[in-house]
C-alpha cells in the first residue's frame, strides 16, 4: 500500500507528503465570509519542486460544486453523484474507464470498485492522539492497482471527505448520534 500523509485533516488546507516525507500535493482554500469558496489542489513533483496545479473544487452550499481539472469543469451531481438512500456514497468512472465508489462511513471515507468484487482501493485514517495506541496523523492509504490514477483518487477524496466531515459537523450540532 501507498501511504500518503495530511498535514491536518482539514483536507481544504492541507499539505499531502509521500512515505518519504516529500509534498507531492498540496490543497488551499482562501477564506470567504460570503459566496463560493474554491479550493485549489496543487501537484509537486518531488526533487524538483515543479507546482501544477492538478485542479479546482469550487464548493457551492445550494447548487452542485464543480471540479476544475484538464481544461474541463463539471458538476461533482454528474462526475461524482450520490448513491444510496441517505446519499452517503459516491460513484464515478476512473480515468480507466473503471468504476469506482466512495463509501462516506462514520468516521471515514472508503474507495473501493464499484462492481462484484467490491476491491477497497483506498482508506482514510482519521489522526490519533495517542491516548490509546500510538499517535499517528492522519493518512490515506491507497492500492498501488490503482496509482495510475492518483490524481483522480486525490481530487474525489478531497471532495467526498469535506462532505463526511460536513455531515459529521452538523450531526455533532444536532445532538443526533452518529452511526
Amino acid at each position: 500500500m501507498i501511504l500518503l500523509t495530511l498535514s491536518t485533516e482539514h483536507v481544504r488546507n492541507t499539505v499531502i507528503t509521500n512515505e518519504q516525507g516529500q509534498i507531492i500535493y498540496k490543497t488551499e482554500t482562501p477564506f470567504k465570509l460570503f459566496g463560493v469558496r474554491t479550493t485549489t489542489i496543487q501537484k509537486i513533483k518531488p526533487n524538483d519542486d515543479q507546482v501544477d496545479v492538478l485542479g479546482e473544487i469550487e464548493w457551492h452550499i445550494f447548487a452542485s460544486s464543480k471540479f476544475r481539472y484538464g481544461g474541463t469543469e463539471v458538476k461533482t451531481k454528474v462526475f461524482i453523484p450520490k448513491r444510496g438512500i441517505l446519499g452517503r456514497k459516491r460513484v464515478f468512472i476512473g480515468p480507466d474507464s473503471r468504476p469506482y465508489r466512495w463509501d462516506l462511513k462514520c468516521k471515514v471515507v472508503v474507495l473501493s470498485r464499484d462492481d462484484a468484487s467490491r476491491t477497497e482501493v483506498a482508506r482514510f485514517h482519521r489522526a490519533t492522539l495517542g491516548i490509546i495506541g500510538r499517535k499517528r496523523k492522519a493518512m490515506l492509504e491507497v492500492s498501488p492497482e490503482v496509482a495510475h490514477m492518483m490524481d483522480t483518487v486525490i481530487m474525489t477524496f478531497i471532495y467526498v471527505e469535506k462532505l463526511r466531515k460536513d455531515k459529521e459537523n452538523a450531526s455533532r450540532s444536532s445532538g443526533a448520534v452518529l452511526y
